[in-house]
């Protein structure tokens, strides 16, 4: 064999060599490019995606403190009207012990309950009779109502109520305290039927500062002032 024989036989392995090589790494690149390594990305805003997180909602602002419903009192007039039965709806007046009568339920305790609560009760005491009652409670002439003050006050004694009623503005109405008052023990005792139900301290100093929220009277509470 010839010296230029053996130069073509190995020029000639030499190319063969570097074509295979090249396919090799070709089906490499195709192989890499299919694989699962190329999922696509997410939307935004859907789970798994970088997006930012959305703002929170504004918080509900908190009610402002309110006095509460009125209550019914001794003496308080009423019309209590049954639907489609002109027997059972009658005008009443609450009597000193607290109570009313009607047809069918006879004495049902009315006091200190708000016009709402006595129409449930009215209610659920004639589903004995009737189906489906529907029942309206009228308060058609509200007795004088009053709270009183006594203690280290310069006027104690009863105020009248012309509408809600903060523990301030009847303090305000008793004169102020005398100097030796302690303001910051002040108790609310809150009456029903004759008996002490609870006993609510009040602050004076912190009220007056805006620590605390107004609190409003109901019809009988004493405010006493060590």
């Amino acid at each position: 064999m010839t010296r230029l024989s053996v130069r073509i036989g190995i020029a000639t392995c030499f190319v063969v060599l570097t074509v295979v090589t090249t396919a090799s790494l070709a089906r490499a690149q195709a192989a890499s490019s299919t694989n699962g390594n190329s999922k696509p990305l997410p939307p935004v805003g859907t789970v798994g995606s970088s997006s930012s997180p959305s703002a929170p909602s504004p918080s509900t602002p908190s009610p402002s403190t309110a006095p509460n419903d009125y209550r019914l009192a001794a003496g308080d007039k009423l019309r209590v009207e049954v639907y489609k039965d002109a027997q059972l709806s009658q005008s009443l007046q609450i009597r000193p012990d607290g109570k009313v009568t009607l047809p069918l339920i006879g004495d049902i305790v009315a006091v200190d309950l708000t016009p709402i609560q006595l129409r449930d009760r009215i209610s659920t005491s004639l589903k004995e009779y009737i189906t489906n009652p529907v029942v309206t409670v009228i308060v058609v002439e509200a007795s004088p109502t009053t709270v009183y003050v006594m203690g280290e006050v310069t006027t104690p004694g009863s105020i009248p109520m012309r509408g809600p009623m903060t523990v301030l503005q009847a303090l305000a109405m008793a004169g102020g305290f005398k100097e030796f008052a302690n303001t910051k023990a002040i108790r609310i005792l809150r009456r029903a039927g004759g008996k002490t139900e609870e006993t609510i301290p009040f602050n004076y100093n912190d009220a007056i500062k805006g620590k605390s929220a107004p609190v409003y009277l109901m019809p009988g509470d004493m405010v006493v002032v060590p």
